[in-house]
């Protein structure tokens, strides 16, 4: 006898994680709140060599471990063929870090089930957001975000957000191996909406990170914008692969 659950349209949240053994506890048990017949949770662990994957299971939370740290991206598209393959019609991706607040998940779950968009994006930077983060970071944001919107003829204001969430359609189109990326951030977007995807945002809390190594330290902001501004400019110059119906 078929459940009567089993045409239950189902979301997954995905935490990437890289040596997050001082966050990830606290961020696992908040998402929890959310978990439902129709929520599940997963934290992809990257690789970690500190205690991320022992706090991942005391805690009895679903992951996937892989032995070496590949990358956020990476990381990601893991999570997405788990997702695909165990039938998850909507992704939420949350970082492991403690700036996103899972507080705001509802919102995702509520604007992907309307079937009106294929990405919702969380934005610190609308309805009067403040986010407290490097004025580097933030003026780095807004070049990209301007720069897309541009590009796609629609306003996005916080196009390096990792806080998101996806529809099966994006997941499938993103796990293609031609389709790949370090970190899915602005050149991530354009690919989308040069295929055809829809996006909206939505307001979102973020906190300033506390503690760990940022990505965004150094020279490492400006490797980061040669790099996605190389990466915009060769997209552009592709031919537009328009996602399959």
């Amino acid at each position: 006898m078929e459940s009567k659950n089993s045409n239950i349209e189902k979301t997954l949240i995905i935490i990437p994680a890289y040596n997050e053994e001082e966050r990830i506890q606290n961020v696992i048990s908040r998402c929890m709140k959310y978990l439902s017949d129709k929520v599940d949770l997963i934290v992809i662990n990257d690789g970690s060599t500190d205690r991320t994957l022992a706090i991942c299971e005391d805690v009895g939370v679903n992951v996937i471990s892989v032995p070496f740290n590949h990358g956020v991206g990476n990381a990601l598209k893991t999570g997405f063929l788990y997702a695909l393959k165990d039938n998850y019609e909507n992704v939420i991706t949350i970082d492991a870090d403690g700036q996103h607040n899972p507080d705001d998940l509802p919102k995702f779950i509520q604007k992907l089930e309307t079937k009106h968009v294929d990405i919702v994006i969380g934005s610190r930077f609308i309805n009067g957001k403040k986010y407290d983060g490097s004025i580097a970071r933030v003026i780095g944001n807004k070049f990209f975000a301007w720069i897309i919107s541009v590009l796609i003829h629609e306003k996005l204001t916080d196009v390096t957000s990792g806080f998101r969430g996806m529809n099966r359609a994006v997941l499938s189109y993103s796990v293609d191996d031609q389709f790949n990326f370090d970190y899915p951030d602005a050149d991530f977007l354009l690919t989308l909406h040069r295929a055809g995807f829809h996006f909206c945002e939505i307001p979102v809390e973020m906190n300033k990170r506390i503690g760990g190594e940022s990505q965004h330290k150094g020279v490492k902001p400006i490797y980061y914008i040669f790099k996605m501004l190389l990466s915009i400019f060769i997209i552009l110059m592709r031919k537009k692969n328009i996602k399959k119906s």
